[in-house]
């Protein structure tokens, strides 16, 4: 399958295929006119880097993930290295809450004191006293 039919096949850009082979990650083959050539298992690896991907996990922390299908294991999460990625990232993503919170928190305090420095003065209206 050719690049383009390969990045259709996982749901991925052209450009997308080129930087993961650049990584390492996949391995094309090269027909007699120099096109490149994937195999159903490049694409599973992509199909695998896209998911990950999509969870927070950049391409270049993919790597456990590919090991553990290339040894013959049906999903790239089940070998112990993948697991401990797993755990780096919620470890990674609980520390950028964290700090979103914090960053949120003083936001609101600034937000309020900017509106209480610039909140409009009421102003008093005299009514006109009835006349009966």
């Amino acid at each position: 399958m050719r690049i383009g039919e390969v990045a259709r096949s996982a749901g991925v850009t052209v450009k997308a295929v080129r930087y993961y082979e650049s990584l390492g990650l996949v391995r094309a083959g090269r027909l007699p006119n120099g096109y490149r050539e994937y195999d159903e298992a490049q694409v599973h690896r992509i199909r695998e880097i896209r998911t990950l991907g999509e969870l927070g996990i950049t391409a270049e922390r993919t790597r456990p993930f590919l090991d553990c299908l290339d040894a013959g294991r049906p999903s790239g999460d089940d070998c112990p290295a993948s697991l401990d990625t797993y755990r780096e990232a919620i470890a990674d993503m609980t520390h950028r809450i964290a700090q979103l919170g914090d960053r949120r928190d003083t936001l609101a305090d600034r937000l309020a004191a900017a509106t209480a420095r610039t909140a409009p003065v009421p102003r008093c209206e005299l009514v006109p006293e009835e006349i009966p």
